[in-house]
């Protein structure tokens, strides 16, 4: 698909949702990825400066840019996930259609990322977030702890008076201990 024409769709997509806001985002769809694509940027970004651009918009937590296999030169599109899913859409209605360095990016949502194929090649994690992804998982319930109760002034009295006792009665077995 021609990028112009997807930007296009997209911001009829926005315009559309714009007129009518009692219908369903166009982005709903994706609320399970937090992944999305970009391309058209200049060969000669880095990861690190796609991370700078990107983040504006939320906490990349992982970056995926596509490289020539032989050269390690960048193919000029990567595969950027958010920690929070919610950083997609302003990414995507805010980034989409932009211009870096004279070239028009196109961002758009990425339904199921596939990982790469040269997973040997990958460490642990990376391999991990690959396979698992890094979409926001449900929260489990926590344990409610019943908060702790403070001490009412009686029950710090009788607490004093027993301590009070108990040394007073230790002194005494001392002494006549001592005596005898």
């Amino acid at each position: 698909m021609n990028p112009l024409t997807n930007m296009r769709n997209v911001l009829k997509l926005s315009e559309l949702e714009l007129k009518t806001p009692s219908a369903k985002s166009w982005h709903d769809m994706y609320r399970d990825s937090a992944w999305i694509f970009v391309a058209g940027f200049p060969y000669t970004l880095s990861e690190g400066d796609l991370v700078c651009v990107f983040s504006q918009y939320g906490e990349v937590v992982n970056i995926n840019l596509v490289r020539d296999g032989k050269t390690g030169k960048s193919k000029g599109f990567c595969f950027l996930c958010y920690e929070d899913q919610r950083s997609t859409v302003l990414a995507v209605d805010n980034l989409n259609g932009i211009k870096i360095m004279e070239r028009t990016l196109r961002v758009d949502h990425v339904l199921d990322y596939k990982p790469p194929k040269d997973n040997e090649k990958l460490d642990e994690e990376t391999l991990r977030l690959y396979m698992e992804g890094c979409a926001p998982k449900p929260v489990s319930k926590l344990p409610i702890v019943e908060p702790r109760k403070e001490p009412s002034s009686d029950s710090i009295i009788k607490e004093r008076t027993k301590r009070s006792k108990s040394s007073k009665e230790k002194k005494h077995k001392k002494r006549r201990s001592s005596s005898d």
